[in-house]
């Protein structure tokens, strides 16, 4: 990072989120206490092993913002008039991410010394950086929030995973133990799936599982889970169901994919498959793994009455 030479517009200034409604009289008086700066691109402004003195406001060119490596993907971009570096800024602790500058780009820098005294000469200023720190928290919170979600599901069916299972389980059982509900789980597994895959590719298997997968998610209600066990295996979790109900659900989605004979997909027609089902109704003290134990089980039972039926 190098000086650079910069001449105020009072009137471009004014349009940046930082200086926005801040008194004329009292803006020359601020931009005094920036200083201009240059980055050449891909030098890196902010980086998580290097404690931060200074905001940092984006006046030309443009910055990426990575979490945890900067061979990951730029979790978002940074254009004229935001800023960057403003919590470490505050708090004098590391940044929390890297910022690089993704083509040459000019920054304003402003050490934190003179945070208190720019404070005193225009509360409108710390107004806008308070904004400009609450909206940087709530896309911090967005970004966990999107990476525990991704974190949950599967990427080939989009079903939630094994991770969530337990996670659900926990929340569903202590609830419905709670109300004296009942809940049940279905164990599905795709039948001759080896052979499906040996015959037609392991790309149509993978197409037959989404298949599977979107028959049956779309005969769920919102608070019942589908997850991916595993290869062809799915669970099923359904809160206040009895083990009748559970069988009739059952029965209902097992015959909608019998009923699919073929199908169409991005490697052309292929044919449809079965399922095969295993019930169990939860316990008194039953554990996510006796509880799979025993629809494990009365899958196993099923497979030995010939398969594309449901035992429980």
């Amino acid at each position: 990072m190098k000086p650079a030479h910069w001449q105020a517009d009072l009137q471009q200034v004014r349009q940046l989120r930082l200086f926005q409604k801040v008194a004329a009289s009292s803006l020359d008086q601020l931009l005094r206490e920036f200083r201009a700066c240059e980055l050449e691109a891909g030098e890196v402004l902010l980086s998580p092993f290097n404690r931060n003195q200074h905001l940092y406001l984006l006046i030309e060119g443009q910055l990426r913002v990575y979490l945890g490596s900067l061979d990951n993907q730029a979790v978002s971009t940074l254009e004229v008039g935001d800023c960057a570096g403003e919590i470490s800024f505050i708090d004098n602790e590391h940044p929390s991410a890297y910022v690089v500058a993704e083509r040459p780009s000019t920054v304003l820098r402003l050490h934190r010394e003179s945070l208190v005294a720019l404070f005193q000469q225009s509360p409108q200023m710390m107004q806008n950086l308070l904004e400009l720190l609450c909206e940087r928290v709530r896309q911090g919170n967005r970004l966990i929030l999107d990476s525990e979600q991704n974190a949950n599901v599967d990427t080939l069916t989009s079903c939630f995973n094994r991770r969530w299972l337990e996670h659900v389980f926990e929340r569903e059982s202590t609830r419905c133990a709670f109300n004296d509900e009942p809940m049940s789980l279905l164990m599905l597994d795709v039948d001759h799936f080896k052979a499906y895959n040996d015959q037609h590719g392991h790309l149509a298997g993978d197409y037959a599982l989404c298949l599977v997968a979107h028959t049956l998610r779309s005969q769920l209600r919102p608070k019942d889970s589908l997850v991916r066990f595993g290869g062809e295996e799915f669970v099923i979790v359904l809160p206040e169901i009895s083990d009748l109900e559970a069988r009739s659900i059952g029965e209902r989605l097992r015959v909608s994919l019998e009923q699919i004979a073929s199908f169409y997909s991005p490697v052309g027609v292929l044919p449809g498959v079965t399922i095969s089902i295993g019930l169990a109704q939860m316990q008194h003290q039953d554990s996510l793994q006796s509880l799979i134990a025993r629809a494990d089980a009365a899958l196993y039972q099923a497979k030995q009455q010939g398969r594309n039926c449901l035992c429980g």
